[in-house]
């Protein structure tokens, strides 16, 4: 009897420690596949970002590598002037973007001179491009209609101070300042991570244009400053479009002799262009059709 009461108690040990080595071992592959997560995060790699320069070797460099130019010839001095440039130190996102900008002021040109899309220039959307480049299109977009929206609200006060044009532009850029300072600093409740770790580039770049808001609102009416400026927000969206499209800025970057020429080919074909806007067809197409 007591042999039996024995050979049970032994039963019931055996029982706990199995069960306690089962939970020991479910709890060591639970750390295990968080240590795991942790690392897998940890080597994710970052998103490229053209306005940054890299003190690794970036994507752009590594695409570089990809292709031999052999020796110096006329038609490949600027990809052998570029590698050299890069192994100097030049940043490679740098030369591409320098490549790019004139490649986004074709594009302006073509929308606004072809197709008939208004906006503030040509030089006002590339830039407010590459702003978006460095923060993001979602914190870009913010940023640009808080901009917006303050200046506006600072132009209805300074209406009544009457004041000339240079303190009211000082004014109009302390009303603007406080205002994407308040969102900053505001951005942790806000979720909005990308405006946290923004740098003053993007953000002088995105101030400079309520001046150029503020002044089309008085030479015109706040309907055709609002109108511009959703055009202008459009082509600086498109813009954005096109810089950010790696296999665009690969090509720009292995072959800087067809990129520069095509831009001024296409800058010509542009300016020879005498005919009707796309827009203005649309709008008279009844009177086209008689």
């Amino acid at each position: 009897m007591s042999g039996g009461l024995l050979a049970q108690e032994v039963g019931k040990t055996q029982v706990v420690r199995v069960t306690a080595a089962t939970v020991e071992e479910a709890s060591m592959s639970a750390e295990e596949s968080t240590e795991a997560a942790v690392v897998q995060e940890e080597v994710k790699p970052p998103k490229d970002d053209l306005t940054e320069p890299k003190e690794s070797k970036s994507r752009l460099e590594k695409v570089l590598d990809s292709k031999d130019v052999g020796h110096l010839t006329p038609m490949n001095f600027l990809q052998v002037a570029i590698r050299r440039a890069v192994a100097n130190g030049v940043p490679a996102n740098t030369i591409v973007l320098m490549m790019m900008f004139p490649l986004v002021a074709v594009l302006i040109a073509a929308a606004r001179h072809v197709v008939g899309l208004q906006g503030f220039g040509i030089f006002t959307p590339a830039v407010i491009a590459v702003a978006f480049l460095a923060t993001g299109v979602t914190v870009g977009v913010i940023l640009f209609v808080g901009i917006l929206l303050v200046a506006t609200l600072a132009r209805m006060i300074m209406r009544r101070l009457k004041l000339p044009s240079l303190p009211r532009m000082a004014l109009l850029i302390w009303f603007v300042s406080m205002g994407v300072l308040g969102l900053m600093l505001a951005s942790p409740w806000l979720k909005l991570e990308g405006l946290v770790r923004i740098n003053i580039f993007p953000i002088l770049l995105l101030v400079l244009l309520a001046e150029t808001f503020i002044e089309v609102q008085i030479t015109t009416t706040l309907k055709t400053a609002l109108r511009m400026t959703g055009q202008t927000l459009l082509l600086a969206l498109l813009s954005f479009l096109v810089m950010s499209t790696q296999a665009l800025q690969e090509w720009v970057l292995l072959n800087p002799e067809v990129a520069v020429l095509s831009m001024v080919v296409l800058d010509v074909l542009i300016g020879r262009y005498d005919g009707l806007r796309l827009l203005e067809r649309i709008r008279f197409r009844k009177l086209l059709e008689r």
